[in-house]
């Protein structure tokens, strides 16, 4: 973004061209993600909470990794590092580990707040009433189908195991 800014900040001379980034464009959310998530290392740094500094910049480099390899989904990236957070954080409790497990609780706290909300029981409800609805589901036999269609119309804000258990029970006599 700050390369776009400069590109227009200044005028072409008359008679001039003006040259155009060759990398791919970025979407807005996506770059209010990352930039964000840059400003809130900053102010976590000066304010001294080195803890969440450093969840924040784990998040960081998981963005840009993905971004250099072309993926380019930081909704998807910042849901795959609150997963891992929170699958650690059942084993560390498993394992009797409560210092390990809080850490983690609290690094996926951190992501979770650049996450959209998730959707609300009522929601989740309809969106699997409409799904069975379009796509015929009549028995456990078609809950992949009626699942695939809930988590298109989610569009991420829904869990799998969520949605898998709302489906099972729309579809189960």
């Amino acid at each position: 973004m700050a390369r776009l800014a400069l590109l227009f900040a200044a005028a072409p001379a008359p008679g001039r061209l003006l040259s155009v980034p060759t990398h791919p464009v970025v979407s807005l959310v996506e770059v209010q993600i990352a930039e964000q998530i840059r400003t809130d290392v900053n102010s976590a740094m000066k304010a001294g909470d080195r803890d969440r500094a450093a969840a924040l910049r784990l998040v960081l480099s998981e963005l840009q990794k993905d971004a250099k390899e072309g993926a380019g989904d930081e909704l998807a990236v910042l849901r795959r590092e609150r997963k891992r957070r929170r699958e650690a954080e059942a084993a560390y409790r498993d394992a009797g580990r409560d210092d390990l497990a809080r850490t983690e609780a609290y690094e996926a706290d951190a992501i979770e707040a650049y996450l959209p909300a998730e959707l609300s029981d009522a929601e989740l409800d309809a969106l699997v009433a409409s799904a069975v609805a379009e796509t015929g589901a009549e028995g456990p036999r078609d809950m992949g189908r009626a699942i695939k269609h809930v988590m298109a119309a989610a569009g991420g804000r829904a869990d799998g195991r969520r949605v898998s258990g709302k489906v099972k029970e729309a579809l189960t006599p």
